[in-house]
């Protein structure tokens, strides 16, 4: 069910909102945390839906805010419960003109009681997001370095202006990756690795931040590259561990596979599927402690790491 409020203020929204929860079209009961996402111009219905799959496993309202449009000031507003809105609840905001130009005070009045707020980016973060006036409220902050536009040095960036609590989802895309190279490492013979390679697509910074979570994890330089679009155009392609025995490798061999080759071992195929936007937002809400681990990767591994190697193909 969709509920239409134009021309409205956040406090006529509040009052719908109980007014729906008391007529039984949706229960606030049981609700975790308030996600609120930003979004500039349009509203990409794509990102509402992987929220509203990822609350069947955090039940949650969603806030979606839409700014910088242009006309005098106006905010329209949606509430989405039932089938329209998962396990969650949904109020879209679209604020028009000088309506945008409080953030905070649009969403305040909406927040759940006691309970914690999430804020997540799809596109164009801030430069600063512990200093936005969401980010603010928030104990977590999400951000997208693979769809933010282009930066050479965007991990520089984000490590400088690093608070806790801040996280990426091109870090959370990793997990399989990292899970499956741990596992490795967990079996005999148990040898030091000596070198790492890392390759990947140019359009990948997750690419970036597994090379230096492995020169951070094994104390090991690490030799990372970028692919030429034409040899490789999408994620992650290989990792290599050296070791004295002969070198393990796990290479990417179609969206929903990888092979892993070990020394007198015979290959392996193993499941390892590009992970949805789903699944990412899912893990991110598991969890509303600052993740320390990704802050020492953009404060300490990343300077560490140094820029990419240039491919021998150019």
């Amino acid at each position: 069910m969709i509920i239409d409020l134009p021309d409205t203020s956040v406090s006529e929204i509040a009052r719908k909102l109980v007014s729906v929860r008391e007529e039984g079209g949706a229960v606030a009961l049981g609700r975790v945390l308030t996600l609120v996402i930003k979004s500039k111009h349009t509203l990409d219905e794509a990102v509402v839906d992987a929220a509203n799959d990822a609350s069947r496993e955090h039940p949650m309202r969603v806030i979606v805010l839409v700014t910088d449009s242009p006309g005098p000031a106006r905010l329209d507003a949606e509430i989405r419960v039932g089938g329209d809105a998962g396990a969650s609840e949904v109020v879209v905001l679209r604020a028009h003109g000088p309506a945008a130009s409080n953030e905070e005070t649009l969403i305040t009045g909406l927040l759940l009681p006691d309970a914690p707020v999430v804020v997540w980016w799809p596109k164009e973060p801030p430069s600063r997001p512990g200093k936005d006036p969401l980010g603010r409220i928030a104990q977590r902050r999400i951000t997208d370095t693979s769809t933010a536009p282009y930066a050479p040095d965007r991990f520089t960036q984000l490590g400088l202006v690093y608070t806790p609590g801040d996280t990426d989802l091109a870090w959370t895309r990793l997990t399989r990756w990292r899970e499956q190279l741990a596992a490795v490492l967990d079996q005999p013979p148990y040898e030091p690795v000596t070198a790492v390679e890392v390759r990947g697509a140019s359009t990948s910074p997750s690419t970036a931040l597994l090379a230096a979570w492995l020169g951070l994890a094994l104390d090991v330089p690490v030799d990372w590259r970028y692919e030429t679009p034409e040899t490789w155009d999408h994620g992650i392609r290989s990792v290599v561990l050296r070791r004295a025995s002969g070198d393990i490798v796990l290479e990417r061999t179609s969206e929903s596979h990888a092979k892993l080759t070990q020394p007198g071992q015979p290959d392996h195929i193993l499941l390892l599927p590009r992970r949805s936007l789903r699944e990412c937002i899912a893990e991110e809400l598991r969890r509303l402690d600052p993740d320390l681990l990704y802050g020492r990767i953009l404060t300490d591994a990343w300077e560490r790491l140094g820029p990419p190697s240039e491919d021998e193909s150019r």
